[in-house]
């Protein structure tokens, strides 16, 4: 097999090193930070947005071709699913 460039990596020096773990313990107390806003912050808010998509669709319906209307009946609703949302990352 032939031997090629991205086979080889080039040895990592310890400041270098350093530098890769600060940064990805930076990253990473960012990225929980951006989860808990998301999955935490919003929850309350996310769960209007949902009611309001539901009240909006049962009521004035949408825009299913051109300015065709259909409105969903309260009863074709789906129900809420027991499980807790969470964004999907």
């Amino acid at each position: 097999m032939r031997k090629r460039v991205q086979d080889e990596r080039p040895a990592r020096t310890a400041r270098a090193q350093e530098w890769v773990e600060e940064n990805v313990a930076e990253q990473q107390k960012r990225h929980a930070a951006i989860m808990k806003e998301m999955n935490e912050d919003l929850a309350p808010q996310r769960a209007r947005w949902y009611q309001e998509f539901l009240d909006i669709v049962s009521t004035k319906g949408f825009n299913a071709n051109g300015d065709m209307r259909v409105v969903i009946g309260k009863a074709d609703l789906p129900k809420k699913p027991k499980r807790k949302d969470q964004v999907v990352y």
